[in-house]
């Protein structure tokens, strides 16, 4: 059984190429790894929240098997990187695509 696998100009180019790969120096392996561990350090920060918000996520953190810090710190991230979605926008592009698939 012959099992061809397409792929993207991404994959194609990755493939063409991957005789042309020269590995990095300890020295320059060192460098990036170090801008790395920089950009992905962590602060500490003061913070004030309401306390039925402190409360309910502590039960959502809790709910999930995380510090509650952590899950503050992914919500942050998720937000900020546009990765957090609103829950009234799911169901208002469900309304649409039910009234277009209707008309």
């Amino acid at each position: 059984m012959n099992h061809e696998i397409k792929l993207d100009e991404y994959e194609e180019k990755i493939e063409n190429e991957i005789l042309n790969f020269v590995s990095l120096s300890a020295g320059e392996r060192s460098k990036i790894e170090n801008v790395i561990d920089k950009e992905n350090e962590k602060k500490s920060i003061s913070l004030r929240l309401r306390k039925y918000d402190l409360e309910k996520l502590k039960e959502r953190a809790q709910k999930e098997g995380i510090p509650y810090q952590t899950l503050l710190s992914s919500l942050v991230h998720k937000f900020i990187t546009d990765q957090l979605i609103d829950k009234r926008y799911i169901l208002k592009g469900i309304q649409l695509l039910k009234e277009v698939n209707m008309g």
